[in-house]
Order: structure tokens, then C-alpha cells, then sequence
């Protein structure tokens, strides 16, 4: 049994944990498994960093390990689609929201260095993901009214 989990960090107040969890799980899969497929093939070691860092931080603790594993295999094959930019961006959307940001950027670095070497294509693909989770819209403030002296 876990001790602890981080799931308090995230804002799941008002949303099923059960649901936190999985767009947590999907998020740094799919960093991890587009990161793992940047040189041409996923190493064994990748994905097992992949698997071994959500675990590892509790970052989705009502998902088993067996699932998070079989998701990034299911991951791997969906990135080789063309459609990989429109699942890309849906895994990642929810990512601000639940304060993954770090954690995103974490395991596809860690997933690029478990081979021993980052290749090129796999910096790129850091890259990208830091694009896509930092550059989150800012929040629109409301004009305030004229203020008359």
C-alpha cells in the first residue's frame, strides 16, 4: 500500500480523482511514448522509465502499473498515425490544469536519457513538448471600469 500520493497537489476538488488520475496517466504517457519514438524506435528502458516515474511519484496511484504500461504501448502505435499532432495536443490540454507541467518535461527527459543517449530527434521532441505545456494561454483580465478622478 502507497503511503502517500500527490494527487493533493492537483485542483480535483470538484472532478472525480478517478478521472484526475487517468488525464494525469495519458499526459505523461504520451510525453513519454512521443519522446521514446523521437529516434525511430522505443528502447525497452524507456518505457520502463516512463512506467517507473509515474509509479514511482504516485502521480496517477489508483491506475496499476500493468495499465500504465499497456497505455504506452497503445500510445506508441497511436503517435505513428497521422493524427498524432490532434492526440498530442488533447493528452497535453489538461496538463496546466493539474499542475503537470514539471512533471511532463520530467519524464520525457528522464525517457530520453534511459537508453543512455539523447539523440537529436529526441531533443526536438522536448522541445516541443515544453512548447506545448508552457505556452498555455494566459488568463484574459477583465478591463477594470473607467475610473473617474
Amino acid at each position: 500500500m502507497r503511503a502517500r500520493s500527490i494527487r493533493s497537489r492537483f485542483p480535483c476538488d470538484r472532478r472525480d480523482p478517478l478521472d484526475c488520475d487517468e488525464q494525469a496517466m495519458k499526459a505523461l504517457v504520451t510525453a513519454g511514448a512521443y519522446v521514446a519514438l523521437a529516434d525511430g524506435w522505443i528502447d525497452p528502458a524507456e518505457r520502463a522509465e516512463a512506467v517507473s516515474y509515474i509509479d514511482r511519484r504516485l502521480i496517477a496511484p489508483s491506475i496499476p502499473r500493468e495499465r500504465i504500461a499497456s497505455f504506452f504501448d497503445e500510445r506508441a502505435r497511436r503517435l505513428q498515425d497521422s493524427d498524432f499532432a490532434q492526440l498530442m495536443i488533447d493528452a497535453l490540454r489538461p496538463v496546466a490544469g493539474l499542475s503537470l507541467t514539471t512533471d511532463v518535461i520530467r519524464v520525457a527527459e528522464r525517457v530520453a536519457a534511459a537508453d543512455g543517449r539523447v539523440y537529436p530527434g529526441e531533443a526536438h521532441a522536448i522541445t516541443l513538448i515544453r512548447l506545448i505545456t508552457l505556452a498555455a494561454p494566459e488568463p484574459k483580465l477583465a478591463r477594470p471600469p473607467s475610473w473617474r478622478h
